[in-house]
C-alpha cells in the first residue's frame, strides 16, 4: 500500500488537491497521512494553545470526512507551526512513498517564498509533488458553514436550522466554534463538553461536522475562525435577546459588517440537563 503524506493548511480543501489524491487512489491502494502546520490567530488579546491546535485538527477531521466519501482512508495530526519542521516530522513518523505539498499560487504563498518544496526535496530524498490551489478565485468544491454557539450549542432549534441548511447536500461542511466563557481551565473544559455534544448530534444526523473551542470574546472567536477557514456563511446561536450578552454586544451585526458574509441568527433556550 502506498502512503501519501499531504502537507497543507488553508488549501487543504482545494479541488486540485482532492483530484490529485483521487488520481493516486485510482492507480494504487493508498493510505493518506495529513499534516497541518498550526497557525496563529490575529484576533484576541491572548493566544490560547487549545484554539491553535483545534483549528488545525478541524481541517484534518473535515478532510478525512471528505476523503472517506471518496473511499480514501486518511489519518493525521496538527504539526509544528513551521511548515518545514512539520513536514519533516511527519515524514519521519509516517515514512511516506510520496509527499504532496499544497500551497496558494506563488504570488500569495509564504511557503513558496521560503522555498519549502525544494527544501523538503533536498532534505527528505523523497518524491515531492506540488499542488497549487487558487481557492481565492476558484472557491472550495463544497459549501462550508461556520456555526458559533455556546450555551445553546446543543439546542433543538440550532440543530433543526443546520439540518435544514444541509438538506439535499451530502457534502455540506459545518465548522462549529464554542467560545469559552472565561480564561480558566474549567471554562475550556465546559466549552469542550458543549462542543462534543453538538458535534456528536450533528454526526448522528449524518452531517459532516468538526469544531473547536474559541476565544472568550465571541467576536474574536468568530473572526479568528473566519481568518482560519474559508466559509460561505455564518450561523450564530444565542439565548433570547432579553437574556443574551452577545445580542447586547451587537455580535450579529458586527460579524456581518466585518466579514461580508451572510449571517443567520438562531435564538434558543439553553438545553436543560436530563
Amino acid at each position: 500500500m502506498k502512503t501519501i503524506l499531504v502537507v497543507a493548511n488553508e488549501t487543504l480543501g482545494g479541488r486540485e488537491l482532492l483530484e490529485r489524491l483521487k488520481q493516486h487512489a485510482a492507480e494504487d491502494d493508498v493510505r493518506v497521512a495529513i499534516c497541518v502546520p498550526q497557525g496563529r490567530p490575529r484576533h484576541g488579546n491572548i493566544i490560547y494553545d487549545d484554539v491553535v491546535y483545534d483549528s488545525a485538527q478541524v481541517r484534518i477531521e473535515l478532510a478525512r470526512s471528505v476523503l472517506r466519501q471518496e473511499g480514501i482512508d486518511a489519518v493525521g495530526e496538527p504539526g509544528d507551526p513551521d511548515p518545514y519542521t512539520a513536514t519533516m516530522d511527519a515524514a519521519a513518523e509516517y515514512k511516506p512513498d510520496v509527499i504532496i505539498i499544497s500551497t496558494f499560487p506563488a504570488t500569495s504563498s509564504g511557503w513558496l517564498r521560503r522555498d519549502l518544496i525544494e527544501r523538503v526535496q533536498d532534505a527528505s530524498g523523497m518524491p515531492v509533488e506540488h499542488v497549487v490551489a487558487d481557492i481565492d478565485n476558484e472557491g472550495l468544491p463544497f459549501q462550508v458553514t461556520l456555526v458559533v454557539a455556546n450555551r445553546t450549542a446543543a439546542s433543538a432549534p440550532l440543530n433543526h436550522a443546520l439540518k435544514e441548511k444541509a438538506a439535499g447536500d451530502d457534502r455540506h461542511l459545518f465548522i462549529v466554534v464554542v467560545p469559552q466563557e472565561g480564561g480558566e481551565g474549567l471554562h475550556a473544559r465546559r466549552a469542550r463538553a458543549r462542543l462534543s455534544q453538538v458535534i456528536d448530534r450533528l454526526r448522528n444526523d449524518g452531517l459532516l461536522a468538526a469544531g473547536m473551542i474559541g476565544d472568550p470574546d465571541p467576536y474574536a472567536a468568530t473572526m479568528n475562525a473566519l481568518q482560519m477557514f474559508r466559509v460561505d456563511d455564518v450561523v450564530i446561536s444565542t439565548l433570547p435577546e432579553t437574556r443574551s450578552g452577545w445580542m447586547r454586544a451587537d455580535l450579529i451585526e458586527r460579524v456581518r459588517k466585518a466579514s461580508g458574509k451572510p449571517v443567520d441568527h438562531v435564538a434558543a433556550e439553553a438545553p436543560t440537563a436530563a
